[in-house]
């Protein structure tokens, strides 16, 4: 099971809809994937308490990143870096075991021309402390808003999608390798 994380808890946001292309292309490939959406984070998650005493309504987050073979995260960069909510569910998960050995991939998605480079360079830096093994291609969305459809659930850029799907196919067939080893 590849599990794509959605990385902001953002209403409507374009990380959500092409966390859900992710989705529909593992689909067409039969490939089991689900998808890990921060915006249904329980709405009280957000106390500092919750560094040392995290409440068990985490408990379903915490369990789908054990025990994904997998984890693709599709990334927004805001303010030149990954969003808040983002580095807080990854201070959230269980130390070390949640990450550890774990496949990552990384896709950014942006407004700007540069498509969250530097959010994928922090969240590599922040898996590989985690002990995360990294794949190493990545995929840009750069101008989000002029490579999908109108409806945001289809990629209109022929370059991009390519780049895209080719780096899921690869990253599902690394995750395969790690696990069979």
């Amino acid at each position: 099971m590849i599990t794509i994380l959605s990385g902001t808890n953002r209403n409507d946001s374009m990380t959500l809809k092409v966390a859900a292309i992710a989705h529909s292309y593992y689909e067409g490939l039969h490939i089991p994937s689900q998808i890990c959406d921060l915006n249904r984070l329980p709405k009280g998650l957000f106390e500092p308490e919750h560094y040392w005493n995290t409440p068990k309504e985490f408990a379903p987050f915490q369990k789908m990143i054990l025990d994904t073979d997998g984890l693709v995260t599709i990334v927004p960069e805001y303010n030149g870096g990954i969003p808040g909510a983002l580095k807080y569910f990854i201070d959230l998960l269980k130390f070390p075991e949640s990450l550890q050995g774990k496949p990552a991939c990384f896709v950014g998605v942006a407004a700007g021309r540069f498509g969250a480079l530097r959010s994928m360079e922090q969240l590599e830096m922040v898996f590989q402390y985690r002990g995360a093994h990294l794949y190493g291609k990545r995929a840009m969305f750069m101008d989000v808003e002029n490579k999908l459809d109108k409806e945001g659930d289809r990629i209109t850029d022929g370059f991009t999608k390519e780049v895209f799907e080719e780096t899921l196919l690869g990253f599902s067939k690394f995750s395969q390798r790690l696990k069979d080893l």
